[in-house]
């Protein structure tokens, strides 16, 4: 800036607004943020904490909680009411033909490949169990027999976050898929989660 240049008194510091704060030779200057921004950030923590603590009317409806319960609530009326207009995909199948299918190596390559995609990031790959249950002990909480498996895998779990595969994979790819879940029975992999449920004979073998 040259020396006959006018200078802007906003930015020229003044000696009341220069803090007692002085670090390495740099003196601290009052500068503080906007007026608006300062009422918007309160008012921001404000909505946050009220809505945290579930108080009616912040958020939409009676709170976050409620609201929750009433869409799982929905979800889980919608989801019937798809599948009760579905066909049952065990037509055909029974406890021996999924056992069979479980041991052709045929059938499984493409199982194995759909449950790495859609059941391994809550089951793991491995079927250790994550947020899903452990798929390779003995305890199972909807029924461990064959075609209990693949019910389980047909209908879902709603109301735990377990799509209806009906809804999306053919019944035959549903029968395949059950069949791979018996195969990880007793495979014993590292650092399963605890077994949940209830302790079903083995009638994978």
């Amino acid at each position: 800036m040259t020396s006959g240049a006018p200078r802007d008194e906003k930015q020229v510091p003044q000696p009341e607004r220069l803090l007692d704060h002085n670090y390495d030779g740099i003196q601290e200057y009052d500068n503080p943020l906007p007026r608006w921004w300062t009422l918007i950030l309160l008012a921001t923590v404000i909505y946050a904490a009220l809505y945290w603590f579930n108080v009616p009317g912040f958020g939409i409806g009676k709170g976050r909680i409620v609201n929750y319960e009433r869409d799982m609530a929905a979800a889980r009326a919608h989801a019937a009411e798809i599948a009760a207009k579905s066909p049952p995909p065990s037509s055909g199948i029974t406890a021996a033909s999924l056992l069979a299918m479980a041991h052709d190596p045929s059938r499984l390559g493409s199982a194995k490949a759909r449950f790495i995609a859609t059941c391994a990031p809550c089951h793991r790959p491995d079927g250790g169990g994550n947020i899903g249950p452990n798929l390779t002990d003995d305890y199972w909480i909807h029924g461990g027999t064959p075609l209990e498996i693949m019910k389980t895998v047909s209908d879902g779990v709603p109301d735990k976050g377990m799509p209806t595969w009906s809804l999306t994979l053919k019944p035959e790819e549903i029968a395949e898929l059950a069949a791979y879940v018996i195969t990880l029975h007793d495979t014993h992999p590292p650092s399963p989660k605890e077994p949940q449920g209830v302790k079903v004979e083995s009638e994978h073998e």
